[in-house]
């Protein structure tokens, strides 16, 4: 009896024995797997691997082909995106108010002539008749014109035969007051660049070749710009193939929109009135549009543009018809200035050139041939050389 008891405790310890082996074996192989093999997903952890989404192909695992194996993982790589093109620079103009007085000193050397000129006549101390043809002579090929002139030396005698001075100091306050008077300073030289009632503005500038009549538009819409204007240009010069191109440039600068053709010789009137629809569309302030140069003794030439003025006022009013004039052409500009006017009813003069040889007194000679003011200036070449036409600062560059 004790005999097979013992028997029995033996053999329990043994199964007992055999069972703890097994389980060690099979654990140490599990062991040994989960070291030499990877998790299914690399960068996964393996507690995370049951949460990996369904149908996640980005990386594929090989599966070892026998116990042991190290997995093969071939990884996709992404596609490679293209840059995004870089966004143009728009730039900020600053405000165009004074600017004619921070250009006083470049407009004084063109003007010389007549500011110069006129002081050392009327300072010599003696002024007889030989002195005042002189000072007319010094007036009329500063183009002031020969009614002007006539009208500031009958002046200019008159102070001196009442006052009987002739100093410097004296003659300067009597030239600057009788320039000014000539140069009209009452007349009215805002430009319409806001909505009038529900449609824009809509500015029309015309001119002869070589005035720099597109360069001109892209310096007005700066000057707009500045002042908060949202401004949409019309590129109706369509016989010329880079003016569409150099508005559009000019406008680019600024953020402002260009309506163009997109074929040479199209229909400037049409390229006009697509412009002018766009600007009541897009409730901007204002309209500008380019006209391609032409010759003011060209029949053809000046028909269509009142053409273009025509078709415009189909669907709006023209507010202002600014005419652009080379300063240096002198009497000749005003020959040109006086057809324009009477085939589009110019509003205003833009004079150009002034600060080169032109004679400051173009101003007034223009300014009486046509009776509409000079509303704005070119002083340079730089983007910000348009200023608007100030009376006064004028004179003082003059008389300086």
């Amino acid at each position: 009896m004790d005999t097979v008891l013992i028997y029995v405790i033996v053999g329990v310890i043994v199964l007992l024995g055999a069972i703890a082996y097994g389980v060690s074996l099979i654990g140490g192989r599990r062991r040994t797997v989960e070291r030499e093999a990877p998790p299914a997903h690399p960068g996964l952890p393996a507690e995370d691997l049951d949460r990996q989404p369904p149908g996640d192909s980005t990386d594929t695992v090989a599966p070892p082909e026998r116990p042991g194996a190290q997995a093969t993982v071939e990884v996709v790589p992404e596609p490679e995106v293209a840059p995004a093109p870089p966004q143009p620079t728009i730039e900020r103009p600053a405000s165009a108010r004074g600017r004619l007085q921070r250009l006083r000193a470049r407009l004084a050397r063109s003007n010389s002539s007549i500011g110069q000129g006129l002081l050392a006549l009327l300072s010599r101390g003696k002024l007889d008749e030989e002195t005042w043809e002189e000072v007319e002579d010094t007036l009329i090929s500063s183009d002031l014109g020969v009614e002007a002139t006539m009208e500031l030396v009958e002046s200019l005698r008159t102070r001196v035969k009442v006052d009987g001075a002739t100093d410097e100091a004296t003659v300067r306050g009597w030239l600057r007051e009788d320039l000014l008077a000539l140069v009209q300073p009452e007349m009215d030289r805002r430009i319409t660049s806001t909505r009038v009632g529900d449609r824009p503005a809509v500015i029309l500038v015309v001119g002869v070749n070589g005035t720099g009549k597109t360069t001109t538009v892209g310096k007005l819409a700066r000057v707009l710009v500045a002042e908060d204007r949202e401004v949409l240009l019309g590129a109706a010069d369509t016989f010329r193939a880079a003016a569409a191109d150099q508005l559009e440039t000019w406008g680019a600068r600024v953020g402002v929109p260009t309506v163009r053709s997109d074929k040479d010789g199209a229909d400037p009137a049409a390229v006009a009135f697509d412009a002018v629809k766009a600007g009541i569309e897009e409730e901007v302030d204002v309209v500008i549009i380019d006209t391609a140069g032409r010759l003011h003794n060209k029949v053809g030439l000046m028909d269509e543009l009142g053409k273009v003025k025509r078709v415009i006022e189909k669907q709006s009013e023209i507010d202002e018809v600014l005419l652009v004039l080379d300063a240096t052409t002198g009497q000749n500009g005003l020959q040109q200035a006086k057809v324009f006017s009477q085939a589009v009813d110019v509003t205003g003069i833009v004079l150009t050139k002034l600060d080169g040889t032109a004679k400051g007194g173009i101003v007034v000679a223009v300014q009486r041939q046509l009776g509409v003011p000079v509303k704005l200036v070119g002083l340079g070449e730089g983007p910000d050389d348009l200023a608007p036409f100030d009376p006064e600062a004028f004179v003082d560059a003059i008389v300086m």
